[in-house]
C-alpha cells in the first residue's frame, strides 16, 4: 500500500521572495549608523568603519562553521546542524564558555557573497538547517547574505541561535524569515543580570523578546523524524546558587508564552573565563540544584523539557 505524498518542507523566507529579503536588509542597514540595532544602542557608526559594544564593524565576524552534532536532537538530527559561529557579542558575560570568540574580534570578516557561500556549503553537506550562532549584531549582513543564498538555492530552515538580548524592532525585520528561534533565558533578577553580563535590563528585553519569537513562529514543530521545523525552542543555563532564578523564568514561559514552550534546561556550567572572580559562581553546580531547577520548571506546568537529566 502506497503511502500519501509528504509536502516537502520549504523554509518561512520562501513565502516573503528575495525582493522582500533585500528591503529587509536595506532597512537593518540603516539600524548600523548610528548602531541601535541591539538594546546597546551604543550608536557607533558602523557603516562608516566604527566597530560597536560588540566590536564588528560593517562586515560579520565568522569564527568558524560546519556540522555541529552536539546540538538538541531536533536540530542535529544524523547529519547535524550547519552552524555558523559569529564573532563578537552584545553581551559581557563573565562564564561565557566560548569567550575566545565573543569578548575578542575573532575570525575573518565575510561579506555577503562570503556568507552566502558559506550557507550553500552547509547545505551541500548535508545539514538539516542554517543554525546563526550569536547573530544579534550582523542581523543586517545575515539579510543580504541570505538574499544571495536563495537565488543560489539554499532551502534549509534558518535556526536564530542567541544570548536572548535582542531589541523587538530587530526581530520585526526577521519576521517570516526565521523558522526556529533559539534564544538564551540567562537571568530572572536585573542585579545579577548586570554583575554577569553587564546588561541590567537584560531581563525585561529578554522577555519581551521571547514573546515576539514565539508570536511569529509559535510553538515548537517537529517533523516525522523529529527534526525541528518550525518553532520557540529555549535555552536556560542552571547556575550555582539559582543566580539564574529558574522559577521565576519557568513561570514566565508557562504563563506568559506558552506551556507547550520546548525549553532546554542546562547542566553544563562550569567556572571559565572570568568567573573564577566571581566566589558565587566560581564551581559547578550540584545534582540537587540541577533537580530543583528541573523540579521548578514541571512545577510552573511547561510540559516540553530537554535535557531533565544530569549528565
Amino acid at each position: 500500500m502506497r503511502r500519501p505524498c509528504e509536502m516537502p518542507f520549504e523554509p518561512a523566507y520562501f513565502k516573503l521572495g528575495i525582493e522582500e529579503i533585500e528591503n529587509r536588509a536595506r532597512k537593518a542597514l540603516e539600524l548600523l549608523s548610528p548602531c541601535r540595532l541591539c538594546p546597546r544602542r551604543c550608536g557607533a557608526k558602523r557603516l562608516e568603519g566604527e566597530t560597536g559594544f560588540c566590536r564588528v564593524g560593517r562586515l560579520a565576524r565568522v569564527a568558524s562553521y560546519g556540522p555541529h552534532h552536539g546540538e538538541e536532537r531536533p536540530l542535529s538530527g544524523q547529519r547535524g546542524s550547519g552552524t555558523i559561529f559569529f564573532g563578537g557579542c552584545n553581551l559581557r558575560c563573565s562564564f561565557c564558555q566560548n569567550h575566545d570568540i565573543s569578548q575578542h574580534p575573532a575570525g575573518r570578516e565575510a561579506d555577503a557573497e562570503d556568507l552566502a557561500s558559506i550557507m550553500l556549503t552547509l547545505q551541500s553537506m548535508g545539514c538539516h538547517n542554517i543554525n546563526l550562532v550569536t547573530p544579534t549584531h550582523v542581523v543586517p549582513q545575515i539579510l543580504e547574505a541570505l538574499a544571495l543564498a536563495m537565488q543560489k538555492g539554499l532551502s534549509l530552515p534558518l535556526v536564530y541561535n542567541s544570548g536572548g538580548y535582542d531589541s523587538v524592532e530587530e526581530l520585526e525585520l526577521l519576521d517570516g524569515i526565521v523558522d526556529i528561534y533559539m534564544p538564551d533565558m540567562k537571568y530572572a533578577a536585573r542585579e545579577v543580570a548586570r554583575a554577569l553580563s553587564g546588561a541590567e535590563d537584560y531581563p525585561e528585553v529578554n522577555r519581551a523578546a521571547v514573546k515576539e519569537m514565539h508570536r511569529q513562529v509559535g510553538d515548537l514543530e517537529l517533523d516525522e523524524k523529529g527534526l525541528a521545523r518550525r518553532g520557540l525552542l529555549v535555552r536556560h543555563l542552571v547556575l550555582p546558587n539559582n543566580l539564574a532564578g529558574t522559577e521565576e523564568i519557568a513561570e514566565f514561559l508557562a504563563k506568559k508564552v506558552s506551556p507547550r514552550t520546548f525549553l532546554n534546561v542546562m547542566d553544563q556550567y562550569y567556572p571559565t573565563y572570568k568567573a573564577f572572580d566571581r566566589p558565587e559562581i566560581a564551581r559547578r553546580i550540584t545534582t540537587a540544584e540541577f533537580e530543583a531547577a528541573v523540579k521548578a520548571t514541571l512545577d510552573a506546568g511547561l510540559t516540553r523539557l530537554y535535557g531533565t537529566h544530569p549528565r
